[in-house]
């Protein structure tokens, strides 16, 4: 805080489905105290919420991993893309990263219908090549999620994801108008640390309004607390349960792209829109720290977030930052990661 990082921050660490250490320091807003009941941002942290979803339909029988996409959207296999399969939606491989990026206030069924018009990149070997698809991709598994269950994305997050840990009522991707309203005192916002000095963020979808709040971007747009996420790492940190049978989460969380050269991150252990452990190729993979199993896997938000299980520990953390820091995320993280290890006994 005293550098100008972040103007607060907020922490849940869980072992064994227990909470074993927690913190919220510093400003949610600039004249809000951070709480552990503020509604921070996640940005991609949110990524593996679309995994634990698309897991639990296999389960039930309505889809594969290896199904073409187009099975289930047929409006995808337009211009080329008849033969990218979910698998290659979930790994970053299926070349349509420019398809959808921006933050946008165009409504689902555009974006979909945008991102299915779209041609894979020249040259993309899909499958193999791998480049980080920042939202096109979780908005196409998305569309399958509600065409192949009946509910939106938003919906099954709450439902599906959230209800069956106990926090339904903690946690959104896309907040509906009615629940703004009655939780508008808890929200906070996100600040610009990329320049001095620190400031709320004036971005529209980084605010904590109405109407950034509402938005359902199902590849990074969660707004909740770090505990209600914390339950959620926690589940697949003890095996999966209530969310998915242990071997699916085996399956989804292994690295099936061990080493794989990501266009946008570099050298990283993918599986299945989960990042394992992949500390061995440098300290840019380290996205968990130092001090966490190899059997670790998560993900991070847009320079300021990150959410991970580590199964050999028990230990499920989820921790945010509410100030944008570009060329400063991996030293803080790294050093709140391996302290709370530290604390905790785990070195």
């Amino acid at each position: 805080m005293a550098e100008g990082l972040h103007a607060g921050a907020q922490l849940c660490a869980m072992r064994g489905g227990e909470v074993v250490g927690e913190l919220a320091l510093g400003l949610a807003r600039t004249d809000t105290e951070m709480r552990h009941d503020t509604i921070v941002m996640w940005f991609s942290s949110i990524k593996p919420l679309m995994s634990v979803a698309i897991g639990q339909l296999v389960e039930r029988g309505l889809l594969g991993f290896d199904d073409p996409a187009a099975r289930h959207l047929p409006e995808f296999a337009a211009n080329g893309k008849s033969a990218i399969t979910i698998r290659d939606l979930l790994t970053h491989t299926a070349g349509i990263p420019n398809a959808h990026r921006d933050w946008s206030r165009e409504s689902w069924d555009e974006i979909v219908a945008k991102i299915c018009s779209a041609a894979p990149e020249p040259g993309w070997a899909i499958g193999r090549d791998c480049g980080y698809h920042v939202a096109s991709a979780w908005y196409v598994l998305g569309e399958i999620v509600r065409r192949r269950d009946g509910r939106t994305y938003d919906r099954y997050v709450r439902e599906a994801i959230f209800a069956p840990l106990g926090d339904a009522g903690d946690f959104w991707v896309g907040m509906p108008a009615a629940d703004h309203a009655a939780n508008r005192a808890r929200i906070g916002t996100m600040w610009d640390a990329a320049k001095a000095p620190l400031a709320p963020h004036a971005y529209w979808a980084w605010t904590g309004s109405a109407e950034s709040v509402a938005l359902c971007r199902p590849g990074g747009s969660g707004w909740g607390t770090a505990r209600a996420f914390a339950r959620f790492w926690s589940a697949l940190a003890r095996g999966g349960a209530p969310l998915l049978r242990s071997d699916t989460l085996e399956c989804m969380s292994r690295a099936s792209l061990p080493g794989v050269r990501d266009r946008v991150f570099g050298v990283l252990n993918r599986g299945l829109g989960f990042v394992r452990d992949s500390k061995e190729h440098g300290a840019g993979s380290a996205w968990y720290g130092h001090r966490v199993s190899a059997r670790a896997f998560g993900h991070a938000g847009y320079f300021s977030s990150v959410a991970f299980a580590d199964p050999a520990r028990g230990l499920a953390v989820a921790l945010a930052t509410n100030g944008i820091a570009p060329t400063a995320n991996d030293a803080r993280m790294h050093a709140a990661l391996d302290a709370l290890h530290e604390d905790l006994g785990l070195e």
